[in-house]
């Protein structure tokens, strides 16, 4: 038998009403603080570095001794990547990011008084210990604030905010070069580095009552513990060996090439150095307008379709660049290089995360960047021969032929398994 059932409205006013669960933001409140200081303190960077080359040459070095300087200043990273990246897994992502800021800080002095471009080397020396300590402890810090499901896209949103720097410090630095010189360009980026320094400080001090209030010691065994782990990952012959391979390529032709692009759009393009310094900002509102979508479609799709794409694009940008001859042609190529960088940088983020333990996030970024650096060393001085004994769009044609048939390792090795141990490959 049926029966009806009446509910009165003092019944409907008392029963679950089930509102949906709104989602938390993918970048909380600390993270957005992070990220301020990130950007404040590479806005600093990016006023010089990308003009670092035309400095030296004012300082008279020639072509060939700007590669021997870039050559020169990778060796002190690649003794302190590692430990910068193990530090970093033992005392805690802000308080090795603190600590590199404090060198970062104190090698602007050495920059700004330099006599010689020889002397320049002591401030980046300063500068390499500042990056080891800062960056292998940058990707793991944002792993640790994401999940397996968002990483990417959150990957995709702090690279874009990530890349105001691109946008704001070239053409910042080359408007006060062109109008007072290097060397006030250089005080005035040591002032708002010192500001973030002194942000990365009280985010670390704030940490250590929290999030890092206990530290693991110091210790050759827990080194030794933390290398056997990604050695043995290296070995494998899986995700996270190609991973290293390919990108050890990539670094050698990148470095051959993009150390000599300001003196390349100086002395063929005829460019100024606010020009050169627009160019970057170019780079960077393309890459900045391609990560967020990029890191969602790595989410989506899987990260190896990102990375395809981007060295495809890449090939293309690097080819338009040696054959244009005007500024709105060099931009061109620029815009199409920030879009393949775009895509590129989330995906290849996001997979290391997922191919490594997160015990070792830091150890494994700081190995990735050593070895890189390693294989890499004598690069930046061979693309100053290849300039000097070929011609200098040479250099620039080798790198794009590299991106294009990296390819091919990279489509059929760049897998995640599909049993969900994210940390053994499952190609052999």
């Amino acid at each position: 038998m049926e029966t009806n059932t009446l509910v009165t409205n003092d019944e409907i006013t008392t029963m679950d009403i089930k509102k949906p669960i709104a989602s938390p933001p993918l970048l909380n409140k600390m993270m957005v603080l992070f990220m301020g200081a990130m950007v404040l303190a590479n806005i600093s960077g990016f006023m010089y570095g990308p003009l670092l080359p035309l400095y030296l040459t004012s300082l008279n070095a020639s072509v060939v001794q700007v590669g021997i300087f870039f050559t020169l200043s990778k060796i002190i990273p690649l003794a302190l990547q590692i430990l910068g990246g193990w530090m970093s897994d033992n005392l805690g992502r802000l308080r090795s990011i603190a600590m590199g800021s404090v060198a970062g800080a104190v090698s602007f002095v050495g920059l700004i008084l330099a006599p010689t471009w020889h002397w320049v080397l002591l401030g980046e020396g300063l500068g390499s210990i500042c990056r080891s300590l800062v960056a292998p402890s940058y990707p793991a810090f944002i792993a640790e604030h994401s999940t397996e499901e968002n990483r990417a896209r959150v990957y995709g949103i702090t690279e874009t905010v990530f890349m105001v720097v691109n946008v704001i410090g070239p053409p910042l630095g080359g408007w006060l070069v062109d109008n007072y010189g290097f060397r006030f360009m250089l005080v005035v980026a040591a002032a708002l580095y010192l500001v973030a320094t002194f942000i990365r400080i009280g985010m670390a001090r704030t940490a250590a009552r929290s999030t890092e209030a206990n530290p693991q010691r110091l210790s050759m065994e827990s080194l030794r513990t933390n290398l056997g782990t990604m050695f043995g990952l290296l070995a494998a012959g899986g995700l996270v060996t190609w991973i290293l391979v390919t990108d050890g390529v990539r670094d050698i032709a990148y470095e051959m090439s993009f150390t000599l692009t300001p003196l390349y759009l100086n002395d063929i393009g005829k460019m100024s150095v606010q020009q050169i310094g627009w160019m970057e900002s170019v780079f960077g509102i393309f890459m900045m307008i391609t990560t967020t979508p990029a890191g969602w479609l790595a989410d989506k799709k899987g990260e190896r379709l990102g990375i395809l794409t981007g060295f495809v694009l890449q090939f293309a940008s690097l080819l338009l660049f040696t054959h244009v001859t005007t500024l709105w042609g060099f931009m061109a190529s620029w815009a199409l290089l920030g879009v393949s960088v775009g895509l590129m940088s989330p995906a290849y983020n996001s997979l290391i995360s997922k191919a490594v333990p997160e015990k070792v996030r830091g150890t494994a970024m700081g190995l990735f960047q050593s070895s890189l650096g390693f294989v890499s060393l004598p690069a930046p001085m061979i693309g100053a021969q290849l300039w000097d004994k070929v011609n200098p769009q040479f250099p620039f044609n080798l790198t794009a032929w590299v991106a294009l048939l990296i390819t091919l390792p990279i489509w059929k090795k760049f897998k995640l398994p599909a049993n969900g141990n994210n940390h053994q490959s499952e190609e052999k």
